[in-house]
């Protein structure tokens, strides 16, 4: 069966948007270096490694869901599942900090 190409990239939610504006801050201000800080120490050492490699193509060098199952040969709903599994492990671990 031919992998479905037409597959839309759903993540634009505020939770997304949430963690985009966290990564991508580059405010001098302490609790914004903070966030961040542990959001990277979350990824980096809390996420298998799946999911750290789907969250850095996604967040870090900007791919979207489709580009991103091409390149791991995957299909695109496999990387919406790991995405939403990654992302509600990084807010129950970083929910402990806040």
């Amino acid at each position: 069966m031919p992998r479905r190409e037409s597959y839309s990239d759903t993540f634009t939610g505020k939770a997304d948007e949430n963690i985009r504006d966290v990564l991508e801050n580059d405010s001098e201000e302490d609790s914004s270096r903070k966030l961040k800080k542990l959001l990277l120490k979350v990824i980096n050492n809390e996420l298998t490694p799946r999911q750290k490699e789907i969250i850095v193509l996604y967040y870090f060098k900007k791919l979207d869901t489709v580009t991103i199952a091409r390149q791991l040969g995957i299909t695109p709903q496999a990387v919406s599942a790991v995405m939403s599994r990654a992302r509600v492990k990084m807010y129950r671990i970083m929910q402990y900090y806040f």
